[in-house]
């Protein structure tokens, strides 16, 4: 590697170091949480953030967008909502001389970083006209293309405790999202000091540590940090091991009725460079792989019904094929 790209890479981990550390300040005891979606961003990918309510789900979709420097909207999902409330649409104008013409209207969709609040209380024709182009980074309107911001990224939430009246997003548009991140409660000494920073006359506020321009540096380098063949191979073995049918594990072929498909592969293979670069590594390791198991294969995979009537869980599976690596 050059010496300018290596002195590159160690001034971009030092800024993401100081965004981590801004961002614990608003968000208290959820430093795995934050690293996991400062991933996502630096792997320009798209996140699903499960946890229960007041665990700062959407808080820490707006500290982002404020410590990164992106333009940050926020969306509130319901059953109601309809696609063109998120992309926008086409209103007819006329002028001073009587002359009418359509006019495109953008929706909350057109921003750096949207946070798609219970993304699961829409209907499926809703979801799938974000999901669309989350995939895309475009939308179309009446036959008419529109490009969105670069870059551009979706934290959408998902409540796990309240099922009734939702839509679950299929198997097939799960797999859209790089990372499924789950919240769980702070620790005590984090919910102490949540208490003393949130009860008083002033909150702190976020402050903005990178620019835009600065990001979509981070991404590109991250593209560019080298991994070595074990970790390659580790990535590989390990996912073509997760699908039935094609691995020899009893366990897998006896629980799991589908497998992470090929971009589960291409999404650890960023998240490892990513997390390599956010800890001011120059190439990722196995124990990256380890790490970053979880959040990318848990959505991408399923148990069949013998294997939930028995009570076992993609974790447990995960956590399986994670001790093939160790």
């Amino acid at each position: 590697m050059a010496m300018k790209s290596v002195e590159s890479m160690d001034q971009t981990a030092a800024q993401l170091q100081s965004a981590r550390k801004e961002l614990g300040t608003i968000v208290f005891g959820q430093e795995h949480v934050i690293d996991l979606a400062l991933i996502t961003i630096l792997a320009g990918g798209h996140g699903l953030i499960v946890g229960a309510p007041g665990l700062a789900k959407t808080k820490l979709a707006a500290t982002l967008g404020t410590v990164l420097g992106l333009s940050e909207k926020r969306i509130q999902f319901t059953p109601d909502l309809m696609p063109a409330d998120i992309l926008g649409s086409e209103i007819l104008d006329e002028d001073d001389k009587g002359k009418r013409a359509f006019r495109f209207v953008p929706g909350p969709i057109f921003t750096q970083l949207l946070m798609a609040d219970e993304i699961n209380r829409a209907s499926p024709r809703t979801q799938s006209a974000l999901l669309q182009a989350m995939q895309e980074h475009h939308i179309t309107v009446a036959g008419q293309r529109h490009d969105l911001p670069e870059p551009f990224h979706v934290l959408a939430t998902q409540n796990p405790i309240e099922q009734e009246g939702t839509y679950p997003l299929p198997e097939a548009q799960l797999d859209r999202f790089l990372m499924q991140i789950d919240i769980t409660y702070p620790d005590l000494e984090a919910e102490r000091r949540m208490l003393f920073a949130t009860t008083g006359n002033e909150e702190a506020a976020p402050k903005q540590v990178m620019d835009v321009a600065t990001l979509m540096n981070a991404q590109r380098l991250t593209r560019e940090v080298p991994v070595g063949e074990q970790v390659t191979t580790a990535i590989l073995n390990v996912v073509r091991a997760a699908r039935p049918g094609e691995t020899s594990a009893g366990y897998i072929n006896e629980a799991v009725s589908w497998g992470p498909s090929p971009r589960a592969a291409q999404s650890l293979m960023l998240c490892t460079k990513a997390r390599a670069l956010l800890q001011g590594r120059l190439s990722p390791s196995v124990e990256d792989v380890i790490a970053l198991l979880e959040p990318v294969l848990k959505h991408r995979m399923a148990l069949n019904f013998a294997a939930r009537a028995d009570g076992i869980t993609i974790p447990t599976i995960v956590a399986k094929l994670a001790q093939t690596l160790a």
